[in-house]
């Protein structure tokens, strides 16, 4: 049995069928699901709830305005910011519960000055050669996974 702990943060997401199924990631994993900025679709959107199927229920859903708010709150909790302009593999990193997860929209990512802020902290999925990006959802489990595992 999974005992997750994590912070998934949807920032500004496009793809309601996308968080849908990132909805249903974090009702397995025990992973609270953060919603942050303008959304592209509506909450009542009909392929979001059809893609998070019976799982809306189980998962813990909080929407903030922006960024800066989040991070106020959780002061303390580490910031893993996905993207692929960063050079940081995400499996030489060691996670632990508590830590924060964000990724940015589909069609743009993680906005360039909020990468700049954060280089040290901005980690990537290693992906071939003049591929341009995976799939968001799946992202998120890949990195998602690999926190869970390491800490067992």
């Amino acid at each position: 049995m999974i005992k997750s702990k994590y912070n998934i943060v949807l920032f500004e997401p496009e793809i309601p069928q996308n968080t849908g199924n990132i909805a249903r990631l974090c009702a397995c994993t025990g992973a609270r699901l953060f919603l942050v900025g303008r959304l592209g679709f509506s909450l009542s959107d009909k392929y979001l709830k059809r893609s998070g199927l019976d799982y809306w229920e189980s998962v813990e859903i909080i929407k903030y305005d922006n960024l800066d708010l989040l991070k106020s709150d959780y002061k303390d909790s580490n910031f893993y910011y996905l993207t692929t302009k960063s050079k940081n593999i995400y499996t030489e990193r060691k996670f632990k519960e508590g830590d924060f997860f964000i990724f940015g929209p589909e069609t743009r990512g993680i906005p360039e000055n909020i990468l700049n802020e954060n280089k040290e902290m901005s980690i990537t999925i290693p992906m071939k050669e003049g591929q341009r990006s995976l799939n968001l959802s799946n992202s998120v489990s890949i990195v998602l996974y690999e926190a869970i595992r390491q800490n067992g």
